[in-house]
């Protein structure tokens, strides 16, 4: 069957992120070799919420990682926006990181000098925003993540549950298309978990960012539109 450009386009515009035949191999001195990824095909539609389940050590993070453009896989393809990612000259994934992803790391990543604001503020900072502006933007995002009230905190002055919907305002700030959270309730109680998911839930729906959740928990998998389940690198 020919495929029209036409057609190639549409398709290209519905799909979020792309993985064809994705392995990763370290080599950890004498450890020999470790096979994180064993052969991943993995399409995320644009506008879904996934998840990503497993025991630990099956992968999750890596094709997290990989997908979020911080790692290269040994082999394979990946395509984030229509990027051909491994073709792609590296000095434009910067940009198309912070301009298309937003991750949210497992613990939180913040600098603890940076007032809430300050730490939401980075991602536009990099993009060449004015302080002001980049400032503005940061505490609306804080408001609708429910943390108004601590725009002036430091991290230190933050609960865990209050600290990740920091990370999550950071991860959102830039309006990326994708969104990556590895394992973002596993340091929160049941309370904050769950709140933590409804909101993911609610920007994903009212934002139509795709979202996809590396996670141990169950609930947090039950929420999402699809569940990815790997086991020792392949998706099962």
């Amino acid at each position: 069957m020919v495929v029209s450009g036409t057609e190639r386009d549409e398709a290209i515009c519905h799909v979020a992120g792309e993985l064809r035949g994705v392995t990763k191999v370290y080599w950890p001195g004498r450890a020999g070799e470790v096979r994180a990824l064993a052969g991943i095909d993995l399409v995320i539609g644009r506008g879904e919420m996934v998840a990503l389940t497993g025991p630990s050590g099956c992968g999750k993070s890596t094709l997290l990682h990989i997908l979020g453009l911080l790692d290269r896989p040994t082999s394979g393809s990946v395509t984030v926006a229509g990027v051909d990612v491994l073709r792609a000259p590296k000095r434009t994934l910067p940009a198309l990181r912070n301009r298309h992803i937003g991750f949210v790391f497992q613990r939180h990543h913040l600098l603890p000098a940076l007032t809430a604001a300050e730490n939401v503020a980075v991602p536009l900072r990099y993009r060449g925003y004015p302080r002001k502006a980049a400032l503005e933007e940061a505490e609306e995002w804080l408001r609708k993540v429910g943390l108004g009230a601590r725009l002036r905190h430091l991290p230190s002055e933050l609960s865990g549950g209050e600290r990740q919907r920091v990370a999550v305002a950071r991860a959102l700030v830039g309006k990326p298309s994708l969104l990556l959270a590895d394992e973002p309730t596993g340091e929160l109680d049941s309370v904050n978990a769950a709140r933590l998911v409804e909101l993911l839930r609610l920007l994903n729906r009212e934002y139509g960012q795709t979202v996809v959740i590396a996670t141990h928990d169950p609930k947090v998998a039950a929420a999402c539109d699809r569940i990815v389940e790997m086991r020792d690198g392949r998706i099962v």
